[in-house]
């Protein structure tokens, strides 16, 4: 049986959204993060064209890298001169942003506030120019005493801190190879399904005006390896990465429906959430059962189609996160939609810019505005880690038909989906099959070594070198049409003791 209407005061509609770029003159006039916060709130602020900021009750802060404060969001709140009962700076992760708009119109729907601020910056072009001229920045003193939060190698075994798959850019290739493998295709098929998906995101962020990168590549210029696009993690090249190096700020302002009435809000402006949901897999990939599918990312997007009939065609406009192809063409898939998918509204990570955590606070802003725009209904997905953390919100024009629900979470229905993780090994010896692969290349493009996720004979998982000198296994990992998933090799232990596979 189906609730009835909310009331209006538990009604949560966004009302504003604002964002600033900062490409300075020079490095010492770029702004700080916190600046960026303030500037992007203050638009959010007019484009909702009412007075909000001092009524905010509930202030997110997604996580920022490019500085390091104490206690940012209250520094945030006194410079807008507001004592906000929830006031968050959060963890890391690329799903975050939605985690924190879902959760504050969870807020109003509780009755906690009638305003909520999600909002991240970054700044780490001006950083890094600065660090590599020596140059101090007249920003808040940088907290030294402030810890740092805890990424990628904290959560990874040994073994692959060692061979250097613990980052995205070396562990999310693994993803690439798998699933393209499961779903039949060639390596040269998987490449151009990417080529051509990367180029539509590059297309929309050359019109989006708050893009880093507005310039429209093709496919072929975007998979084709050369001295200004090189091959990082096979087959990944420097134009099909996220590029962190910008300086952004993205906010969004929500309200209750009664006070956005109260305001004088015009009603063309108010997009409503209507739900969304959350799923996680284990933080040390090694631990997952298998690399062609996400559990988790399948049951965050099932749930958000449930909230639209079922149909992934029913959404009018998506965001699908874009830190690596792989992320995208995963969940195109899920949500029944084809190659020719339009996958965002923003331009995405390798284009727009990716701000590290908070490039979903810009998706959010950029789908605010295609909504009123025209189209009824949007879809938001969010990852963070090596598709470790998920999060889906779907948007609307129109108010839901019923109240926002408060359990977000479809991890039971993730891990009911997973299956026998095999034992972890670093001792191995007979023959090993090819799980999955990558080839992690260096500065000047050149090959460091390969790495094999390989099943030994008693289905272990280990993960073993390729040598930089065995060209024969380097080209065999690395023939165009035909995948080496499923291959197998011998397993020989080198002179240091780290496990090593070669084509048979």
């Amino acid at each position: 049986m189906s609730q009835s209407p909310a009331p209006d005061q538990r009604i949560p509609v966004i009302v504003g959204v604002g964002e600033i770029v900062d490409r300075p003159k020079e490095i010492a006039e770029g702004l700080e993060p916190l600046d960026l916060l303030e500037q992007a709130l203050r638009r959010a602020e007019t484009d909702s064209g009412a007075k909000l900021l001092g009524d905010i009750g509930s202030l997110d802060i997604v996580n920022f890298l490019s500085w390091r404060y104490r206690d940012p969001e209250k520094q945030l709140a006194d410079r807008l001169g507001i004592a906000p009962a929830h006031a968050c700076f959060g963890p890391v992760g690329g799903e975050s942003p939605i985690r924190y708009l879902h959760e504050a119109a969870q807020r109003i729907a509780r009755g906690e506030c009638h305003v909520a601020a999600v909002c991240g910056a970054e700044a780490q072009s001006t950083a890094t120019k600065a660090g590599r001229a020596g140059l101090a920045l007249p920003w808040t003193p940088f907290a030294h005493d402030v810890e740092e939060p805890k990424r990628s190698a904290a959560f990874q075994k040994p073994m692959a801190v060692k061979l250097g798959v613990f980052r995205p850019i070396t562990v999310y290739p693994l993803y690439e190879a798998a699933t393209s493998a499961h779903w039949g295709q060639t390596p040269r098929e998987a490449l151009a399904e990417s080529g051509q998906l990367w180029s539509t995101y590059s297309s929309v962020a050359s019109q989006n005006p708050n893009a880093w990168l507005k310039k429209t590549f093709t496919s072929d210029e975007i998979t084709t390896p050369s001295p200004d696009n090189r091959l990082i993690a096979w087959p990944y090249t420097k134009l099909m990465v996220a590029n962190p190096t910008v300086n952004m700020g993205g906010a969004i302002l929500m309200t209750s429906l009664a006070k956005a009435r109260a305001a004088g809000i015009a009603k063309e402006k108010l997009i409503y959430p209507w739900g969304g949901a959350s799923a996680e897999e284990p933080r040390d990939y090694l631990i997952r059962d298998q690399f062609f599918e996400s559990h988790p990312q399948n049951a965050v997007l099932k749930a958000a189609m449930d909230l639209v009939e079922g149909d992934g065609q029913k959404f009018d406009a998506i965001e699908l996160y874009s830190c690596f192809p792989c992320v995208p063409k995963m969940a195109r898939r899920t949500l029944g939609l084809g190659p020719d998918v339009q996958p965002t509204v923003t331009g995405g990570l390798t284009f727009f810019g990716a701000p590290l955590n908070t490039y979903m606070t810009h998706a959010a802003c950029a789908m605010v505005r295609k909504l009123r725009g025209g189209g009824n209904l949007g879809l938001l997905y969010g990852q963070g880690g090596f598709v470790t953390k998920h999060h889906a919100l779907v948007l609307s024009r129109q108010a839901p038909k019923e109240p926002l629900s408060q359990d977000t979470s479809v991890q039971a229905e993730a891990d009911r989906h997973r299956g026998k993780v095999p034992d972890f090994v670093t001792e191995a010896k007979g023959k090993g099959t090819v799980e999955s692969f990558t080839v992690i290349y260096g500065g000047k493009g050149d090959v460091e070594h390969g790495v094999v996720m390989m099943r030994t004979a008693d289905n272990a998982r280990a993960l073993a070198r390729v040598p930089a000198g065995d060209t024969s296994t380097l080209k065999h990992l690395q023939n165009m049409d035909r995948t080496p998933v499923g291959s197998t090799g011998d397993i020989v232990t080198a002179d240091d003791g780290v496990l090593e596979w070669r084509v048979g």
